[in-house]
């Protein structure tokens, strides 16, 4: 910690005081927006406070206002910005953070940008850091800036420093809005009342690269639109944009040098502590990065899933589910062995509830998504140590690469856990040799993906006619006289390349079109269409006769292409219906559009409950009957976004895109939609499943399809109907009458159970307790609880009850009584000892435990478990 010459101030007060300065100053106060870019796919997370005011730099998206103020939380945890190792290890990086930004839409500029950051950052009032202790940087060409700073500060020009490119100028990319920057800087070492030591430029950059300056200020200067060929032309309107790390100023107003430090940490690692029963050694050394990574990464998780970013294998899911697996790797290291991290998530609400309020009500939800995770993952590393403990039993002194890949691929153990545990007991780990393994089955992947990806490749490629590009023009039509391009074959499969094209090939998750191509003499099925980057696209089937130059006539199947179009205009308003119902979080993950079926991956948190989904269906329905014309045009991709085209980051678009729109829903999409909602006829869904974690998938039917599927279902009932001998409408009843039949029969034989059916019961002596052998032919475990209750209400103390199965011979349920718990005597800690010295596995609670030997367990509890107990009670 380092002195404070001025009044300590908590995070909250800061956020709110920086706010309240520029709401003052007349900047509207925008809301944070989602940590999920809502129109920018080519960025994983919002990582700075101007993303959501991206396109209003552009000129794109005009707002109400001309200034505004905003604190955005902020991942930088994948992609270009990735700081997700360092975290721990520093004092500064955080995978969440947030950042307090004003900003100018051609309003204020330089002057004024530089006088609101001045007195904000020095005025008693606001944060009063003394001036003193205060540096500032400009672009070492911006004289201007230099100057005002000079005339607003009343710094000395010996504590202006002109940076370079690197440090001081800002793009938004290689062509665009762009400028140069100026930044404030504290320092750390300075003691109140001293006078400001004189550095030059060089010492300077050296000393702040060592940690005495801290950036808690950066202001961009939007000023130059660079084009092409490097030229840079002065804006019409030059705008500012500031940001402001609110993790580094509290670290700076609470006298700290680690912002771990901060109240805005403190807590969590505080609770770590609790959790671990440990102190924290107070910084990032040892087991102290295992504290920080665990606090930091509770907020980042807590966060993500607020925004609906959920655990899977790509993508923002594969990024989250990284930082929540790191948790559990710190966790581990720091001895705990059950979920930690939902454990912080509390404290994450409870430190953030009044800035962020949506998240007292999520608060559940998060938590269960987090506990699911880690518990998952716990399992995979006692697999994976289990693996480990037999390496070093068997005197190895290193792991090979195929075996640390082993445990990788198989355990899904990372590489650096397995390092840190080895490291500990001396045994070294190929970390060369496991990356080889990993690069290898990369290439065996990609091999895969290519041989199994469908494309092929004519073999014997004969030109007829003109050779060129095939251009579809199938969006307008189902037929086209035109001429073949090329010709060829692979195997037994023809290729036939058509100056016209009215067949769609794959593409966008829409199947193929499929028809016939004739010319004089010769006819040629179409079973599949592809792209081909050197012919635009490639028909694939079976050709007979000869083929011979001259016009042909290519026809689509109309009918399967009218059904695919029904599929897939529904992908896009069932879209639409689930963001309705069950929130925005919710993305299209991918899709399948067939002739008899679509499929649609989203992404959601759960199951969707049946009566909700019924809801999703009727919804869906009240859609196509309203019958919205189907729109479709094509515009630049920034005037697809600014009207409200949904886009994803997993695609890639061009500078013009396509954009269909069907009422409410405006997609961007390739493919081919009826002209107008009602063309979908009926819309049914056929099921719904996992994909992975954080995706859901619907499958469903239209038109002829969901008719055909009504029919099925009316078939059935009626073959239901006359299996019970009921009319279809007596069904509900009838049913009723045999389920209160079926529950009578159940019960009878549950009681029979509880009843001891099965043998007699054996009473042990065991020393000072009373051991209980009861044969039982109940396996189901509510049955077998129910016993165990009922034996711990008869028998008070000093007992312990065996139930072992004549039917499941290595079948074994222990109960035992309250004394014994309290003496640390507990039934799962029982079953494990048995597993341990007889074989097996099992486990439970602390009154009731089942499991299954490696021997006989009717044996082990009448020879073997009596001494073990008298072993206990010696204990």
């Amino acid at each position: 910690m380092v002195a404070v010459s001025f009044p300590a101030m908590n995070a909250a007060t800061i956020r709110r005081r920086f706010v309240e300065f520029f709401a003052a100053r007349g900047h509207a106060e925008v809301p944070s927006a989602s940590l999920v870019p809502a129109d920018d796919p080519t960025l994983l997370f919002t990582n700075a406070g101007m993303v959501q005011f991206k396109r209003t730099f552009l000129g794109q998206d005009p707002r109400p206002y001309v200034r505004a103020v905003t604190c955005q939380k902020c991942v930088r945890a994948g992609g270009k910005h990735n700081d997700l190792e360092q975290v721990g290890v520093t004092r500064r990086h955080h995978t969440f953070f947030e950042m307090l930004g004003n900003f100018s839409f051609g309003d204020y500029f330089k002057r004024d940008a530089i006088a609101f950051a001045w007195e904000f950052v020095t005025s008693p009032e606001w944060l009063g850091i003394p001036a003193d202790r205060l540096r500032v940087t400009v672009h070492h060409t911006d004289d201007e800036a230099r100057e005002l700073w000079r005339e607003v500060s009343g710094l000395p020009a010996d504590r202006i420093y002109g940076l370079g490119d690197k440090d001081n100028f800002w793009q938004m990319g290689d062509t665009g809005p762009c400028g140069p920057c100026s930044e404030i800087y504290v320092d750390l070492e300075w003691v109140a009342g001293a006078v400001p030591e004189v550095l030059d430029q060089e010492a300077f950059e050296a000393q702040a690269e060592a940690g005495r300056f801290l950036e808690i200020w950066n202001l961009v200067f939007m000023q130059f639109d660079r084009s092409a060929d490097g030229t840079m032309t002065p804006l019409p309107k030059p705008s500012v944009d500031t940001g402001a790390g609110l993790e580094r100023i509290a670290s700076v107003l609470q006298g700290e040098t680690d912002n771990f430090h901060t109240d805005l940490f403190r807590p969590l690692i505080a609770e770590v502590e609790r959790l671990v029963g440990a102190s924290y050694p107070g910084g990032p050394q040892g087991t102290g990065i295992s504290y920080r990574v665990l606090a930091d990464h509770a907020r980042a998780v807590t966060f993500l899933l607020l925004d609906g970013v959920y655990p899977s294998n790509e993508g923002r899911g594969f990024v989250l589910r990284r930082i929540l697996r790191r948790a559990v790797r710190h966790a581990w290291l720091l001895g705990r062995r059950e979920p930690t991290l939902v454990e912080l998530v509390p404290t994450v609400v409870s430190l953030m509830r009044d800035a962020y309020p949506d998240l007292v009500e999520r608060a559940e939800d998060i938590a269960r998504w987090v506990r699911r995770e880690e518990e998952s993952f716990l399992q995979t590393i006692d697999a994976g140590l289990a693996r480990l403990e037999e390496i070093r039993a068997s005197g190895a002194r290193e792991i090979s690469g195929d075996e640390a890949f082993l445990l990788y691929d198989t355990f899904g153990f990372p590489i650096d856990l397995t390092v840190l545990i080895t490291g500990e007991w001396g045994i070294r780990v190929d970390v060369e040799g496991f990356e080889a393994a990993l690069e290898a089955q990369r290439e065996r992947s990609r091999a895969a993906r290519v041989a199994g990806g469908g494309s092929i490749t004519p073999t014997g490629s004969v030109s007829l006619g003109a050779s060129g590009h095939s251009t579809f023009v199938g969006y307008d039509r189902t037929d086209a006289e035109t001429e073949v391009l090329t010709h060829g074959s692979a195997g037994d499969i023809d290729v036939l390349v058509l100056r016209e094209s009215p067949f769609y090939a794959t593409s966008g998750g829409q199947v193929a079109d499929t028809g016939v191509v004739e010319g004089d003499g010769w006819r040629f099925v179409v079973t599949d269409v592809q792209k081909d980057p050197e012919h635009g696209q490639r028909l694939l089937g079976t050709l007979t006769g000869e083929l011979v130059p001259g016009p042909v006539r290519a026809t689509v199947d109309v009918e399967r292409r009218r059904d695919i179009q029904r599929n897939h205009s529904a992908t896009h308003l069932v879209h639409l219906a689930l963001r309705r119902m069950l929130g925005e979080h919710v993305r299209q993950q991918g899709s399948l559009v067939e002739p008899g079926r679509l499929r649609f991956d989203f992404s959601h948190h759960g199951p969707i409950d049946p009566a909700q989904l019924a809801e999703i269906e009727a919804a869906v329905n009240e859609l196509v009957l309203a019958n919205a014309a189907t729109e479709i045009r094509e515009m630049a991709y920034p005037d697809a976004l600014a009207l409200g085209a949904m886009a994803f980051f997993a695609d890639k678009y061009g500078d013009t895109v396509r954009v269909v729109t069907i009422g409410n829903s405006i997609e961007l999409c390739g493919g081919t939609h009826v002209g107008s909602a009602g063309e979908v006829g009926l819309f049914r869904f056929s099921g719904q499943s996992g994909v992975a974690a954080g995706v859901r998938r619907i499958e469903a039917v239209t038109g002829r399809g969901a008719y055909g599927a009504v029919r099925d279902v009316e078939a059935r009932i009626a073959a239901l109907a006359g299996a019970l001998r009921a009319q279809p409408d007596q069904l509900e009843r009838k049913l009723e009458g045999l389920l209160a039949e079926h529950a009578r029969l159940e019960s009878r034989l549950a009681e029979a159970l509880r009843s001891g059916a099965g043998g007699g019961t054996r009473e042990i002596e065991a020393g000072s307790l009373r051991l209980f052998v009861q044969p039982t032919v109940a396996e189901d475990r509510g049955t077998l609880g129910e016993l165990a209750d009922r034996f711990r209400a008869e028998q008070r103390e000093h007992a312990v009850l065996a139930l072992v199965n004549p039917t499941v011979p290595t079948a074994i349920s222990v109960a035992v009584t309250d004394d014994l718990i309290a003496r640390g005597r507990d039934a799962n800690a029982l079953m494990q000892e048995l597993t341990r010295r007889h074989g097996g596995r099992g486990g439970g609670r602390k009154t009731f435990a089942s499991g299954s030997l490696g021997e006989d367990a009717a044996a082990v509890a009448g020879e073997h478990l009596g001494p073990l107990l008298q072993e206990w009670a010696a204990g």
